[in-house]
């Protein structure tokens, strides 16, 4: 059952462009131990903090400014405040128009973002390393002043309304702000710093201005550069750009005085597919010196080898976890979950994971797992420094959000906890007056109704969006295009068994990832009748190996601190010194699954109970009726896993169809990190290399499939506060096609490059309609897909539609202007470094290319291709494959009007 959890994540950040979320999982925000000679930080004459640490993973940099203000600082009567500035600053600052602003970063590759947390808020991007002087730039602008004018905020407010009506239809943040203010009631943390209509309703432009005068000053900020530059230059780059920027003092900040948690029990409905208790405790926050402690301890109740995740082999809920969250400078909150089938009754669930708790903080945890929670954070460290953009993440928290002087003080702190500091900590905060209890019950969706349209739009006409004229400290730089160099060298080679082997050899860390793919159709593959048996196969794999049970296998991987997935997609992350030993593991689990008789009788009621559950809930239905609109009956993508055919599976079907589906001639192995291909190559031919394929090659390619007729459907969402809409349809081309590059870089004349591109200017910039809309290509070897999804007020579903539908008409049959493809040229071009950023999206960029059959360098051909495209070729192929009146329209939520 993993992941049945990820469309509703727990931990939150407040994004301007985009909405951070931390799975409903346990996170680690400790950071690496980083080599000193790599750090430069200077503290400038007006008080602003700047950190520079040079990482040579990619030619790219990222820019992170942190200010020291957030929710917490925000008016009682006002908690959006912080939030609300965060949005303007995209809407224009001193010498750089909202226009200019979004035209400079979409050019720059798209990668910027912001988000407001409870004590910071944080503008960051990542950009090619020769764009770093623009960057830095664009940044320095807002902290000379942000434009929050009425007119702009009026413009404004539509959009970070419809965030707020969007996280309202979330059920787990519903039960994290009702958490909250029982939690920490009478503190500022008692409201997180998104914001309510009502406060927004009533904010003005002057408002805004005085909470960024106050609190946006060089004296109040950290910025962090992490990337392939130069310190010293870079040094004086900031210093020319941000030194003469004056400081000022700040405001007194709120206090935080808690108060004994007001222990308490609540149910809320919810649009789950199965139902939610928790179990939280209010524990030490990161100023706290119990804070590594309260880590660890986290980790030891969250391992697989621990008390609590025993419920799952069990057979008593379909999940079981402990995780952090709500991490704050005077507080955290601990969070026991369980999880069973949707009208099952819980409270059996909730006393077990009670009494687990409570048997740990009286009698103690096992030393072994604290040894290993230690070795996991301390390796994991080791990860944080193959990410460009993860590096600056670390640093910024650390800095800012956690006030250290460097991560550095998060290991040491975890490497001196004791056992005794453990089992003390888990004694004086896993009690039941420290706690409360929710849960979250499924309220089921009626049946999809089919519309026979939408109705309700206007026409509208307008000509696209005026060209942008940047300032002159950008458009020099901005102008040119041209194909970037790619710094990627491999191994690529073919196993005498057919599996093929990618390795890229990296010195960031003293680390080595492993990804891999077994071609795998379910669709195509699962004999009639046993819809269901490759999940069935799925949830298997985490109960061990034929020769080490799930226990002993799992700490076989805790020895070595080494994290391990396998299925049809498999990774593996480990220290260079035991690449072998993880290998070996991951082989054995990959290969020679125990598939025990007693697991799988677990393993199929749980999955047959959480299918019934989920057939029932209004995310499946709108999946459902989406497929059902796109394709022809009879299709092999409408096959179902059903709770009838799921009981039909047998063990022995199981053990033939992994049999028969795992192949090293559909395989791909992916190795990048400090490793020599001849090194890989070794290992890995030591483990997999006796893998032998029998029979022909099963069909792994869906055929192709007919166009698709309009349709309308709405499926009923009672917990939806907005409408989640999709428009989408299938066109007559695959990955393969001429005509697929054409249609990407017109796709980025549409979106992808925030206010700049045309979707983002006419739903959110100008009408307020959205909080975002998204539109992508989707191409397989026989199949494509276009799709625009986005969520808005009920009333407004018609009018963003009528936007979208003018703006799709208009790339039909109007030539996009010379600016207009300058800039998605740009913006395609920019990010292919970009995607060179972190050693995971190396390997994945490899794998994905792999499997489809494309060149390991088809990122640099396709850069080739962008340049020398036309807005005529744009134009023609928009024609060919856009259908507007044919598109597919899917509404989940409340009904349209």
């Amino acid at each position: 059952m993993n992941g049945i959890f990820g469309e509703y994540p727990l931990i939150r950040k407040y994004g301007c462009s985009l909405l951070l979320l931390a799975a409903l999982v346990y996170s680690n925000r400790v950071s690496l131990a980083a080599e000193q000679k790599s750090v430069t930080r200077e503290t400038l004459a007006n008080g602003m903090r700047v950190v520079v640490i040079h990482n040579a993973l990619a030619p790219v940099v990222t820019v992170e400014m942190n200010f020291l203000v957030g929710g917490d600082e925000t008016p009682a009567t006002f908690p959006g405040m912080a939030h609300a500035q965060e949005h303007m600053a995209f809407r224009g600052c001193k010498g750089m128009s909202a226009d200019q602003t979004a035209a400079i970063y979409a050019q720059l590759g798209g990668e910027n973002n912001a988000d407001t947390q409870q004590n910071i808020t944080q503008y960051y991007a990542t950009v090619p390393a020769a764009d770093l002087d623009v960057a830095l730039q664009a940044q320095s602008t807002c902290l000379r002043g942000i434009d929050d004018s009425d007119a702009e905020w009026n413009q404004e407010r539509g959009a970070i309304e419809q965030e707020v009506a969007r996280d309202l239809s979330n059920p787990t943040y519903k039960f994290i702000s009702r958490l909250n203010e029982d939690m920490f009631a009478g503190t500022p943390y008692a409201h997180d710093p998104l914001g309510t209509k009502s406060s927004f309703d009533a904010t003005t432009g002057q408002m805004l201005k005085d909470f960024s005068t106050k609190w946006y000053a060089p004296n109040n900020a950290i910025l962090v550069i992490v990337g392939d530059v130069d310190a010293t230059e870079t040094l004086g780059k900031v210093k020319r750009w941000f030194g003469e920027i004056p400081r000022h003092a700040l405001p007194e900040r709120q206090s935080v005085d808690l108060k004994p948690v007001k222990s308490e029990t609540f149910t809320l409905d919810s649009n789950l597919p199965y139902v939610l208790g928790f179990l939280a405790y209010r524990l030490p926050g990161t100023d706290s010196p119990d804070y590594a402690a309260i880590q660890i301890l986290g980790d030891v109740l969250a391992s697989q080898r621990a008390d609590l995740y025993a419920m799952v082999p069990a057979g008593k809920a379909l999940a079981a976890e402990f995780g952090l969250a709500e991490t704050y400078p005077k507080a955290s909150v601990g969070y026991g979950l369980v999880a069973v089938p949707s009208g099952a009754d819980i409270s059996g669930a909730m006393k077990e994971m009670r009494t687990i708790l409570a048997r740990y903080a009286e009698k103690g945890v096992p030393e072994d797992l604290v040894a290993a929670a230690k070795r996991s954070e301390i390796a994991s460290a080791e990860f944080q420094r193959n990410s460009i953009p993860g590096l600056a993440i670390v640093w910024s928290d650390a800095l800012a959000a956690e006030g250290r002087e460097t991560p550095d003080e998060d290991i040491d702190a975890i490497k001196r906890v004791t056992l005794a500091d453990v089992n003390r900590v888990a004694k004086k905060y896993l009690i039941d007056e420290n706690s409360i209890t929710a849960t979250l019950k499924p309220v089921p969706s009626g049946a999809p109704v089919a519309e026979k349209g939408f109705g309700g739009g206007e026409k509208l006409t307008s000509a696209p969006t005026k060209p942008v004229q940047l300032p002159p400290w950008a458009a020099a730089s901005l102008a040119e295009l041209k194909v970037p160099s790619s710094t990627i060298t491999v191994s690529d080679t073919m196993l005498p068994n057919g599996l093929r082997l990618i390795v890229k050899q990296d010195l960031t860390s003293p680390t080595v990832s492993v990804v891999g793919s077994v071609k795998h159709n379910s669709d195509l593959e699962t004999p009639a009748g046993l819809e269901g048996v490759s999940d069935l196969l799925d949830g298997l794999f985490s109960y061990g190996t034929k020769s080490l049970d799930r226990l002993a296998f799992q700490k076989a991987l805790d020895d070595i601190a080494a994290s391990e997935n396998a299925g049809y997609g498999f990774s593996l992350s480990v220290l260079k010194e035991h690449f072998s030993r993880g290998v070996e593991l991951l082989a054995d689990n990959e290969l020679h699954p125990a598939l025990p008789a007693e697991a799988f009788s677990v393993v199929q009621q749980q999955t047959e109970q959480f299918v019934a559950g989920n057939m029932e809930s209004p995310g499946y239905k709108t999946s459902r009726a989406l497929d059902h609109a796109m394709l022809p009956e009879g299709d092999p993508a409408l096959r179902e896993a059903t709770p009838a055919s799921i009981k039909k599976v047998t063990l022995e079907d199981v053990k033939r169809y992994h049999a028969s589906t795992f192949r090293p001639d559909l395989t791909t192995i992916v190795v990048i990190g400090d490793i020599t291909s001849g090194e890989a190559k070794e290992v890995i031919g030591k483990w997999f290399g006796d893998w032998k394929a029998a029979g022909p090659k099963p069909d792994v390619t869906l055929p192709a499939v007919a166009l698709n007729k309009p349709s309308t459907v709405s499926v009923p969402d009672s917990e939806q506060v907005q409408d989640s809409v999709v428009l989408a349809e299938q066109l007559k081309l695959n990955r393969f096609d001429p005509d697929y590059y054409p249609m990407q870089l017109g796709n980025h004349v549409l979106g992808g490059g925030f206010y700049a591109t045309r979707l983002y200017h006419d739903l959110r910039q100008t009408s307020g309609y959205v909080y975002t809309v998204d539109a992508s290509l989707s191409a397989s070897k026989t199949r494509a897909t276009y799709t625009v999804s986005y969520g808005c007020n009920p009333e407004n579903v018609s009018k963003a539609r009528t936007l979208i539908q003018r703006d799709l008409d208009q790339m039909r049959t109007e030539d996009v202007s010379a600016e207009e493809l300058h800039q998605a040229k740009a913006l395609l071009l920019r990010q292919i470094p970009l995607g060179e950023s972190s050693e995971v999206s190396v390997a994945e960029g490899f794998l994905a290319r792999a499997q489809i059959g494309l060149p390991l360098d088809e990122p640099t051909r396709a850069a080739k291709k962008y340049i020398d495209l036309t807005a005529a070729d744009v134009k023609a192929a928009f024609a060919r494959q856009i259908r507007t009146g044919d598109l597919v329209q899917v509404v989940r939520g409340p009904s349209p009007k």
